[in-house]
C-alpha cells in the first residue's frame, strides 16, 4: 500500500468515526504503528486532521485528499484508460472534461496525439473544462482551444463550481463529455462526493451528444454523496481490463477496456 493509499484510508476512517487511535489505524491498514504516527504527523502539518495524544481526530475541513496525492493511485491504469479515451475524439470536436485524476490524464493524452497537428487555420480540438489544472496544462498547446468556466475554485479537485461555472454550459454544445466520477453504479448512476461538482458535471453531461465515463475498476459498483446523472444517460464506459463490467453492458452501456 502506497503512502497516498494509506492517507486516503486514514481520512476515510476519520470521516466515518471522527476519532482514530494509532493502534486502530495500524490494525485497519495492516501497517506498523510507527508508519501511522508519521502519516498522522504529515497530514496534521497539512491541516487535514488534528493530532492528539495517541491518535487523531477529524479536522473541520473536507476529508478528501487533494488531487495531487490521488494521482499516484492506480496511475498506470488511469494512463491506459486515458489513451483509449483520447482516441475517441474526432479532429475538430468540442469536448467537455471535468476535474479528476483520470480526466487529467485524458487531457494529457489528447494534447499529445500525433494526428492532431496545428495547421493554424482552426483548433484541432476545443476543450471546455471547469478544471484549473487541465486548463493550465492545455493552454500552452496551440492546436487546442481552451474554454474555461468561471466559478469558485475547490482546493481539493481544482474545479470551478457555482452559478458562474454552470452558466457557461448554458451557452455551448459538446460533441462528447468525459466524466471522472467517484462511483458508478447501475442503480444509482454516476456520483461524486461534492454536490457543487455534481451540479456542473450534470450540466456538462446534458450539453453533450455522448457521455463517456472514464473510471478504473475501483469506482465501479461504488456510490458517493451527490448524483451526477443516471446510468441511462451514460453512453460509454472506459475502464481497466480487470474491472467487472458485465452489469454495465447489461444496462446497455458500451464498455471499452484499456
Amino acid at each position: 500500500m502506497s503512502r497516498y493509499e494509506r492517507w486516503n484510508g486514514l481520512l476515510s476512517l476519520l470521516a466515518s468515526r471522527g476519532r482514530l487511535s494509532v493502534e486502530e489505524a495500524a490494525d485497519e491498514l495492516s501497517v506498523s504503528a510507527a508508519t501511522i504516527r508519521r502519516d498522522f504527523d504529515q497530514l496534521a502539518q497539512q491541516q487535514m486532521l488534528t493530532r492528539t495524544r495517541g491518535g487523531a481526530v477529524a479536522h473541520t475541513v473536507t476529508y478528501d485528499l487533494p488531487l495531487r496525492y490521488k494521482s499516484a493511485r492506480l496511475a498506470s491504469e488511469k494512463q491506459r484508460i486515458a489513451a483509449v479515451a483520447a482516441d475517441l475524439v474526432e479532429p475538430g470536436a468540442v469536448v467537455g472534461v471535468n476535474g479528476g485524476t483520470t480526466t487529467t490524464e485524458v487531457a494529457r493524452a489528447l494534447a499529445t496525439r500525433a494526428d492532431l497537428p496545428a495547421d493554424g487555420a482552426s483548433p484541432a480540438v476545443t476543450v471546455v473544462t471547469n478544471a484549473l489544472n487541465i486548463a493550465g496544462e492545455l493552454v500552452v498547446r496551440p492546436h487546442i482551444k481552451i474554454v474555461l468556466t468561471g466559478g469558485v475554485a475547490l482546493p481539493q479537485s481544482y474545479e470551478l463550481v457555482g452559478p458562474l461555472a454552470n452558466g457557461v454550459f448554458d451557452q455551448v454544445t459538446l460533441d462528447m463529455a468525459f466524466l471522472g466520477v467517484s462511483g458508478l453504479d447501475v442503480e444509482r448512476g454516476a456520483t461524486c462526493a461534492n454536490e457543487d461538482e455534481a451540479s456542473i458535471n450534470r450540466q456538462m453531461a446534458v450539453r453533450a451528444e455522448r457521455v463517456v465515463v472514464v473510471a478504473d475498476g475501483s469506482k465501479l459498483g461504488e456510490r458517493a454523496f451527490a448524483k451526477i446523472c443516471g446510468i441511462g444517460e451514460v453512453d460509454m464506459l472506459v475502464t481497466d481490463e480487470r474491472a467487472d463490467t458485465r452489469p454495465y453492458e447489461e444496462a446497455g452501456i458500451k464498455v471499452v477496456r484499456a
